[in-house]
């Protein structure tokens, strides 16, 4: 893994739930309260996916919920990152190949990174984040160098 190079902000996190069974949102939150607090690593989450640099989802996505999904990541700034969060989300979990789900989040919206487990612990969601911060470390470089 590789090594953050500067704060230079906090990173603000924006949640999308759909169709998960609350297991991995009660994991998010718990990431967020004082046993693990990952506002002190400057990890926020907003109400906007305007002002949102990573994307959170949980649970297999719904046919109705896919295109919402779809406009939530194309109000992102860029540079921006998509982390998955379980294995619904993941693989599609118990509800794979379902009729009313719309498949994998990865086959709606680009992925940065895959957090698996039912749910995954908050220490794994915390390590997810991190990654998905040196993805988007990685990407404003690249963005800085074309504008030189």
């Amino acid at each position: 893994m590789g090594k953050l190079t500067s704060f230079k902000r906090s990173l603000w996190v924006f949640h999308a739930s759909g169709g998960s069974c609350n297991a991995c949102d009660i994991e998010i939150i718990a990431a967020l309260t004082p046993r693990y607090d990952a506002e002190r690593f400057g990890i926020k989450l907003v109400g906007s996916p305007r002002h949102a640099d990573v994307l959170l989802v949980t649970g297999a996505i719904p046919r109705d919920f896919a295109d919402k999904l779809r406009r939530i990541y194309e109000q992102m700034p860029d540079p921006k990152a998509v982390v998955v969060i379980g294995n619904c989300g993941t693989t599609g979990g118990v509800f794979y190949d379902s009729y009313n789900i719309a498949g994998p989040i990865d086959e709606i919206i680009p992925v940065d990174v895959y957090i698996p487990g039912c749910p995954p612990r908050p220490e794994a969601i915390i390590d997810g984040i991190v990654k998905a911060w040196l993805k988007i470390e990685k990407l404003e470089k690249e963005l800085e160098g074309k504008k030189e």
